[in-house]
């Protein structure tokens, strides 16, 4: 979530929605360990909406030929202390394991950097974590890390450039950095062309709940994925934080099928236990009768996307049951 974005765009559309439907962002209340009941889902009360900040400050996009980026690094400390200052209740962190079983969050699947002109790029979960926290700019003063370029989807390389940088970081280091109010949505990242084992998933979910039962204290958590078998394996493996399934609602095709449409998606929930379904936003507005089969099946609702900073696509969610806007704010809003 952008703060300037925030303070010129998103923040007048919460004022305007509170006051037609006051107290939507009333803090998470702490509920024991009770998982049962409408109202309660794994230890936390819902507020009647949720607002997450996506990456924490808002995500990085490539804007145009001259490589502006946005303000802050994204999946960093200093992005979600920043977005931690605004009236949101969670902010949303992409977490992968490295070789050597540590937590980490980053977005991408590959971590490139550059030597001697030639591009290098490395699968995150195939690099330790020394090696990982080795890119970009470095905590120990004076010490200079490797350059840290980003591949986008179309194979576009372009040096990682924002105004205010900030190093690579560790879940554990998030949980002893960030401000202890506000909520993560941990999303559980695996790459969409790999056919993940029962075994590699329970592996690389251990190591991550190893790190949020010594460190999350009362933090508010939950779980997302797009792996569906990886968000119902971590809903077995605890009972404690909720899990929700992430889904493009058909926006893009898979061959996991119950990657394709909401239908699906309702259907992985039901059979695992899921508290509820992440959607693209487009895919929500474009099918209203889904959001009233997910409101009837006792599920939460979030969406993510663009969309979500527009107050009409705001209002329309809220209308429909909505329970929760993940915040995607581009730059150009400050222009």
């Amino acid at each position: 979530m952008d703060l300037k974005a925030l303070q010129l765009c998103f923040a007048p559309t919460l004022l305007q929605v509170q006051e037609k439907l006051p107290h939507l962002c009333s803090p998470w209340m702490n509920q024991g360990g009770n998982d049962e009941g409408e109202e309660t889902k794994c230890r936390h009360k819902w507020p009647q909406l949720v607002v997450i900040g996506h990456r924490g400050n808002g995500m990085n996009m490539l804007l145009s030929s001259d490589i502006r980026m946005r303000e802050i690094k994204e999946n960093s400390i200093l992005s979600f202390n920043t977005a931690a200052k605004f009236p949101i209740d969670f902010v949303e962190l992409d977490v992968q394991v490295t070789e050597d079983d540590c937590p980490v969050i980053f977005h991408d699947n590959f971590i490139v950097t550059e030597n001697n002109g030639v591009l290098i790029e490395k699968r995150v979960t195939d690099i330790t974590v020394l090696e990982f926290l080795s890119y970009g700019p470095q905590r120990e003063l004076g010490k200079v890390g490797m350059p840290l370029f980003r591949k986008m989807k179309d194979g576009t390389v372009f040096k990682w450039k924002v105004e205010r940088d900030d190093p690579l970081c560790t879940l554990q280091e998030a949980f002893e950095k960030v401000e202890l109010s506000l909520g993560f949505n941990m999303e559980l990242k695996f790459d969409d062309h790999i056919v993940y084992r029962e075994g590699q998933l329970k592996r690389v979910l251990q190591v991550i709940l190893q790190v949020v039962k010594m460190y999350a204290k009362s933090r508010p958590i939950l779980f997302s994925s797009f792996q569906p078998d990886a968000a119902l394996l971590i809903r077995k493996m605890q009972t404690t934080y909720p899990v929700y399934f992430l889904t493009e609602g058909g926006y893009e095709m898979y061959t996991d099928v119950r990657r394709n449409t909401l239908e699906e998606a309702i259907k992985v929930c039901l059979a695992g236990g899921l508290q509820g379904i992440v959607s693209e936003v487009n895919a929500i507005l474009g099918n209203p009768e889904a959001v009233t089969r997910i409101k009837g099946n006792k599920l939460r609702l979030l969406t993510y996307g663009q969309r979500n900073n527009m107050a009409e696509a705001v209002y329309m969610q809220l209308q429909m049951g909505v329970d929760g806007l993940l915040e995607v704010i581009p730059d150009l809003v400050q222009h």
